[in-house]
């Protein structure tokens, strides 16, 4: 049987893929041992080991970096200003290789030189709005609110998925467990982002539920975080009625929602813990507190009734002393009294008894010269009394109701009158009216 031609040739032997990366590996280090590649930092972060890991990027790629420790501080030792300017944003040009991590086929860019080649558009952006705002006092420390002591209502505006909102639930429950936490789930990421969060920070300001309000992210790299950097977001949060803690990222991050916050944190679980104060640690010191209060008590009561007991014993000697110089005083005024009255009563009974004989003097002559005054008017009265008329032959005719009949005119015939004399009187009857 004639075989095909195809049925002699052998297939080729299959690579590992720990050959293909090693072949890709040797073939990348190769071409690229030395390249000069300009760029803009994002996700600046160092590592614990010292190095430094960093994403390269322009408009359209990126690439990962890494400067190692000892080479970093060789190039801040020869140039110090780079330890400050070397952050995101930073536009940088490098000098390094191109290296293969076999374990996950992943390549990185190792730096040996870098330099700074100018200031990226995100960064000159960050810091152009941040001028603006500055200028404007959005970021006044004086405009800022403090925080309240103990909420009972806070708001959290972030992603209802990833681990932020676990975090932040996990220290609220740690640390006063009965704090009432409301979610507003928002995006925290892209474009649409500010939108979102806007709309979280308004739906808490015009319900008065909460005391307080978290807006918060975990880490990424410049450009994830600079949705926090967008204006009317920032101005929302400057203006919101309720205080606002921005927690955007780690402790290295800043955003302009931080600047214009009533509080930054460093992460969103430093948030949680800034909110709450230790229950635990609220009640070791309310009793630390109460042991004091109840010790300066103790002491402070001893000391009022040791300074209650002195001052009664020194009332008691001034009362005491008081007494005796009274009795002293009341005695000696006493005998002064006696003396006075003694004297003046003496003086009284002398002009009582002066009085006495003048009153009885003065009334002797007035009793003498009432009587002779008496005689006088006696004898005035007597010269014009009718009655000595009538001792003199005259007589007195009266009516029956003893009116004096002075005219004829009041006589009638048969009318009653009667006459006195001097030595007594006569009842007749008119018979005749004579006229003259």
């Amino acid at each position: 049987m004639t075989q095909s031609p195809s049925s002699s040739i052998t297939p080729p032997t299959p690579l590992t893929v720990t050959q293909l990366s090693r072949r890709i590996k040797a073939k990348l280090e190769n071409d690229f041992s030395c390249v000069d590649v300009e760029g803009e930092i994002s996700g600046w972060r160092p590592h614990s080991s010292g190095h430094m890991y960093f994403t390269l990027k322009d408009e359209n790629s990126q690439i990962s970096a890494i400067i190692f420790s000892f080479t970093l501080a060789s190039l801040i030792s020869s140039e110090p200003n780079l330890k400050s300017a070397l952050k995101d944003g930073a536009k940088v040009k490098v000098r390094g290789s191109i290296s293969l991590y076999s374990q996950r086929g992943t390549y990185s860019l190792i730096v040996k030189r870098i330099k700074l080649a100018g200031m990226g558009d995100l960064m000159a952006k960050f810091l152009e709005l941040k001028s603006k705002l500055e200028a404007e006092g959005l970021f006044d420390a004086s405009r800022k609110r403090p925080l309240p002591f103990l909420p009972k209502h806070i708001g959290i505006v972030t992603s209802e998925a990833g681990a932020v909102i676990h975090d932040m639930c996990h220290v609220f429950e740690r640390r006063f467990p009965s704090v009432q936490i409301r979610l507003y789930p928002a995006q925290v990421q892209g474009a649409d982002a500010p939108v979102s969060l806007i709309a979280g920070i308004k739906y808490f300001n015009s319900n008065p539920w909460a005391d307080l309000i978290i807006v918060a992210r975990g880490g990424g790299s410049f450009e994830d975080l600079f949705c926090f950097n967008d204006e009317a977001l920032v101005r929302e949060v400057a203006s919101s009625i309720v205080p606002i803690i921005s927690a955007v990222g780690h402790e290295t991050d800043y955003t302009l929602c931080d600047f214009a916050s009533d509080r930054r944190a460093g992460t969103p679980s430093i948030a949680a813990e800034i909110a709450v104060p230790d229950r635990a640690e609220l009640i070791s010191r309310l009793n630390d507190f109460s042991r004091r209060l109840s010790s300066s008590l103790r002491s402070k009561g001893d000391n009022i009734i040791q300074q209650l007991d002195y001052a009664s014993d020194s009332l008691s000697k001034a009362l005491n002393l008081v007494l005796e110089r009274s009795n002293t005083k009341l005695n000696d005024l006493s005998r002064r009294l006696d003396l006075i009255f003694k004297s003046q009563r003496d003086s009284l009974a002398s002009r009582f008894n002066n009085c006495q004989e003048l009153l009885l003097r003065t009334l002797i002559l007035a009793e003498q010269r009432a009587k002779t005054r008496l005689e006088a008017v006696t004898r005035e009265l007597n010269l014009l009394s009718p009655y000595s008329v009538l001792e003199r032959g005259y007589s007195l005719v009266t009516l029956p109701d003893g009116r004096v009949v002075k005219s004829v005119d009041r006589v009638a015939v048969d009318s009653d009158l009667a006459i006195k004399f001097a030595d007594g009187a006569a009842q007749v009857k008119v018979n005749k009216v004579l006229k003259q």
